[in-house]
Parts: structure tokens; sequence; C-alpha cells
């Protein structure tokens, strides 16, 4: 194949809908993206400056590209499908689900056998699921097993075999389990018929064949043929009870389905709900990975075509959270706002919640390092931040109307508490209680003391407070010259408002973000560890005063016993030997004979 500079490519793309395929210099594909307009969005690579770094390294890696012109966006969508899933590309969209889920297969031979399987063969034989749900499964091959009489062998049943009398009855059909087609005491035309119920029950369809068996058991009573009817009440019964167990969302939805995805940092979470006759048939959760900043419209359309191939969905209207970019042929997408089709969309977005909170769990315990790398990412995103938080610094003020007023610092690194790089500061400059001036002198004194020891600065700096802590802490920065050199924000206590400089609204992030639970809990340790040093402070002046109280002890005196001794009590406890060796004999006696 002859070169072409990738230049001369970009310049000769088609302006029709296709997919493109991107390869690095060892000539594998590293993105696959689909286009209405393939010139538009190709040249979009490479005529603008990407905010998302992966897009950049991305677009430095590509050295040549390939496109696929075709008929609609829609045929673009399901190649592009294929060829993520066939490449597998660096840079592309991943269906994480290496689980492999179980289906019930009714089998493709006389008197169908119907299992549970996780192999699927392309025999001609039905396949239903798969069960996200094992207990799903298990409820329905317990229906299945009580309502029709099913053989559980694999005996080759052609009908010249069970002519030629080859077989013989077994237990299954001593205790009634099974009627016997191996020796032809069961006809096929009935045993088809237990099928066809089966096929109609795994496919969702209850309701009309609850009536048929009404039907059929009227039809039979006015025959007088009741001993079959009671057989057919029975199989009514159980269904009845299955169908009152199973999750029915409203009789008034006949049909559609339900997906919903929680983005996060790199990871998206979904959920798919398959709904039939106003129950749910179907459900499953899983998990995305992304490399670049795809939007909602495209995670939907990476997922949605593999979900409703995996359960044979045909659908004609989806319902998604929000309003998407996205058109499939025969297909209605409906952004509920009311009523039950809300619920659908509340009950799909707890699901995957739920699952994405379980998926933290479980990465927090195997893999600690890439739950605290998407925790970072995440502080990065909300807080606008140029580069990984991997260092933080919050500051709190403490005092009880002006007196002993003290600044306390904590530093998080990598999210986490780093508490030998914990200060404290006890205020010099401020008199009264100026909560501002307290926060501007400690900002000040901090960061004054880390340029001179060239150590480095924080990426985010957190202030407990609101627009007035802010702009005092801002103030000090801009005395040391370095207020670009790291974000700072407030963060106010009543109802968690995030203050950027200049902005004139704080933002709210969500209360169970990460992101916010971790300045939370730099907002307590701050607190905590300002007033602890608060109250020591206090103590030790309160503890001074009653030495001072001694007639002819002075300062000089108290502190040589309160280095020595540590305490009040210490004091009290010590001998007037020991006393005489730090004071003299003197001042020792008079010590000694206050406290006795």
């Amino acid at each position: 194949m002859e070169d072409v500079s990738l230049e001369l490519q970009l310049k000769t793309l088609p302006e029709q809908p296709g997919v493109y395929q991107y390869f690095d210099k060892n000539d594998t594909i590293i993105y696959v993206g689909k286009a209405k307009n393939l010139k538009k969005r190709v040249n979009s690579y490479f005529n603008k400056n990407h905010d998302n770094a992966k897009t950049r390294i991305l677009v430095r890696k590509i050295v040549r590209l390939h496109t696929i012109v075709v008929e609609t966006e829609f045929d673009a969508l399901l190649l592009e499908n294929n060829l993520i899933k066939k490449y597998q590309p660096k840079y592309n969209i991943q269906l994480k689900d290496d689980k492999t889920y179980p289906w019930i297969c009714i089998k493709n031979e006389p008197f169908p056998r119907v299992f549970t399987t996780r192999k699927l063969v392309k025999d001609g034989s039905k396949y239903f699921g798969p069960y996200a749900q094992f207990r799903v499964m298990s409820t329905l091959m317990d229906l299945f097993r009580e309502m029709y009489p099913l053989r559980t062998c694999s005996l080759d049943l052609l009908p010249s075999k069970i002519e030629e009398q080859r077989y013989k009855v077994c237990l299954e059909y001593h205790i009634g389990k099974c009627k016997a087609p191996c020796t032809g005491l069961e006809k096929e035309e009935n045993y088809q018929g237990y099928i066809s119920e089966i096929e109609q029950i795994l496919g969702g369809n209850i309701r009309p064949l609850l009536s048929s068996m009404k039907e059929a058991m009227k039809t039979n009573a006015e025959a007088y043929q009741f001993e079959e009817a009671q057989k057919i009440k029975s199989r009514l019964n159980v269904l009845q009870n299955y169908q009152s167990k199973s999750q029915v969302v409203s009789p008034t939805i006949n049909a559609c389905d339900v997906l919903t995805v929680l983005q996060d940092d790199g990871t998206s979470f979904f959920n798919y709900l398959v709904i039939k006759d106003g129950a749910i048939i179907h459900g499953f959760t899983g998990e995305i990975r992304y490399k670049l900043d795809e939007t909602l419209s495209e995670l939907i359309g990476f997922v949605l075509p593999e979900m409703r191939d995996r359960f044979n969905s045909l659908s004609k209207e989806i319902l998604v959270q929000t309003e998407i970019d996205l058109s499939f042929p025969e297909v209605h997408f409906f952004v509920p706002q009311r009523g039950d089709k809300k619920s659908l969309i509340e009950l799909s977005l707890r699901n995957a919640t739920y699952f994405r909170l379980e998926k933290l769990k479980q990465e927090k315990i195997v893999s600690p390092e890439r739950h605290t790398e998407r925790i970072l990412n995440q502080i990065q995103k909300d807080f606008r931040l140029p580069s990984l938080p991997v260092h933080i610094e919050c500051f709190d003020n403490s005092n009880i109307q002006g007196t002993h007023p003290v600044s306390a610092c904590v530093v998080f690194k990598n999210a986490k508490p780093s508490k030998q790089d914990y200060r404290h500061f006890n205020v010099k400059t401020v008199e009264g209680p100026d909560d501002f001036a307290t926060m501007e002198e400690a900002v000040y004194r901090r960061y004054k003391r880390l340029l001179d020891e060239e150590q480095s600065l924080p990426q985010l700096l957190v202030v407990d407070g609101g627009k007035g802590q802010l702009s005092a802490a801002l103030k000090a920065l801009d005395q040391l010259g370095i207020r670009q050199k790291m974000v700072v924000v407030g963060i106010a206590k009543r109802l968690e408002e995030i203050f950027f400089p200049g902005d004139q609204y704080p933002i709210y992030l969500d209360k169970r973000s990460e992101s916010l639970k971790v300045i939370q809990h730099m907002r307590n340790e701050a607190h905590r560890f300002g007033i602890t040093h608060h109250r020591n402070r206090r103590s030790k002046t309160a503890l001074q005063s009653e030495i001072l109280q001694i007639e002819g002890i002075g300062p000089k005196t108290q502190e040589i016993l309160f280095k020595n001794l540590k305490s009040v009590q210490g004091i009290k406890n010590a001998n007037l030997e020991q006393l005489s060796e730090l004071i003299g004999k003197a001042k020792a006696a008079i010590v000694h004979h206050y406290f006795q």
C-alpha cells in the first residue's frame, strides 16, 4: 500500500457518515470513532487545543488514519461498536464484563430439554437471558419444574427410536415429574404446548398466557373434563403466584427498555432494564472504562446496541435520564418527567449507584493506589485544577472572644492525612477577635516558611470559611507573590458551599461526591487540630496562673518548674529535695509549704 501523508489524508476526507481508525507508529489501531461528517470530525482533532490531556497524547501518537464510509449514522454506530470489540483500541471505551452470566436454553431437539447453561452453541437452540441475578433464573426453573412434566434426560428421542421401543421409563416417570416421551406415552403436540408456554413466560408475555389458560380451563369444565380443568387450574395458580412475586412496575407500561449511566472520572456505571407487560424481565448493571472525554450520548451509543443484542430486545421506546444526541431507526428516546416511567429511571439509577458503591469498596481493598488516583482525578476535575492535587492544605482558626487566638494547618497527601506535616500557629500580630487578620497571618507565615526552605507548595489550598476568610488568604498569597501557583477555595460550613476567588456565587458539590468528602475530612481535621491546641493553651495559662499566685514566685521560677515537672500536679507531688535542686532551698520551701 502506498504511504500517504497524514496532512493529505486530512484534506481529502469525505463529508459523509462513517468510521475512522487511528494508527500509531507500530501500525496498531489506537482509536476508533464514528461521525456524521468524517471530514469535520477527524479534522477537529487536529485543528484545536484539547483540554483533556489524554486526547492531546492520542493526537501526538497518530501516524496514519483509515476511514470507512457508510450509508447512515446508525450504520456507523454499529460498525464502530464491532471494531472496538474486535481490536480493543487503547483509547476507546471498554465495556468491562469479565463474568459469564448464565442463560436458560430450550434445546433444538425432539421433545426439547429446558436447562441452564453458560455456553451459547449455535445449533438452532433458543437462549433466554443472560441472568445477572442467579436467584431470578432459579425461580423460573423451579416454576417450570412445578408446572410442566419436562424431561431431564439426554436421550436422542427421534421418532424412529421411540417406535423401536429402545428406551424404558425411569424414576422421573414413576414420581410424576415426566410423562415418558421416550416410550411414546407423551405426545409431541402436548409437549410442544409446554415449550410454547415456557417461551411466552421467558419472553415476559405472561398476561396472554394467563388468559388462554383460563379460557382452556373453562372449556374443559363445560365439556365435563374436570380432571383436565383441574390440571390447568393448578398450573394457573402457580403462574399467578409467580407473577405476584415478580417485580411489576406498572400495568400501564407495555414494553420499553431503560438505560441510565452514572459518569465518574475514567469509569462510568450503567444499568439496563427490559420491561414487558409492566414487569422487569431482565436487569443488567455494568462498568464502562473510557479514555477520552466521551459524552453521555457516546457512552449510551456504545452500550445500548450491545445490551439490546444480548437480551434480544426489540422495544421501540428507550427511557433515558436526560436528552441525548443519538438516533436509532424506529426507536424513540424518551426522558420521563413524572409517573411510572420516571420511577423506572430512578430505580435504574439506584441500581447503578449501588453497583458503583460496591465496585468502589472492592477497588479500595484490592487496588488502593487506583482508588486514590481516581479520587485525585475527581478533585482535579471538580476544583478546576491544572494538575493532580497530590498535596492539599487546609486552614482553620480558633479563639474565644479573641483570647488565645490560634490557627491550624492540616496537610493531605494523596488524599490522606499527613499528620507529621500538620502545623499550628500562635497568632502574634492580631489583637482582639479578628478572624480575617488571623487567617492572613497564618497563611503568610506558612508559605513564607515553605518558600524560605524551598519546599513544594500545595496544588490546592482550602480555607475554612466564606468570602471574608478566602479574601484574607488571597491577600497573604499576593504579598508573597504566589497567588497564581495554587488554587484557593473557601468552604462554608452551613451548606457546604465552595467559594472560588472572583465568582459571585458558590458551587455545590454532590453530597455523595468523594471530592467533597475529602474536603470535609480536611476541614474537620483542621478544626479538631486547632481546637485541641487552643484548649491546651488555655489549660496551660490557667495552670500557670495558679503558680504565679504564690507570693515570692515569679515567671522565671514558674518556667523552670513547668519545664522539669511538666504540670501543677507534678509540682504538688515533688518533695522538698527535688524542688530545692531546681529552684533553691528558699523558694522550694515556699512552694512546698503552699501545696501542703
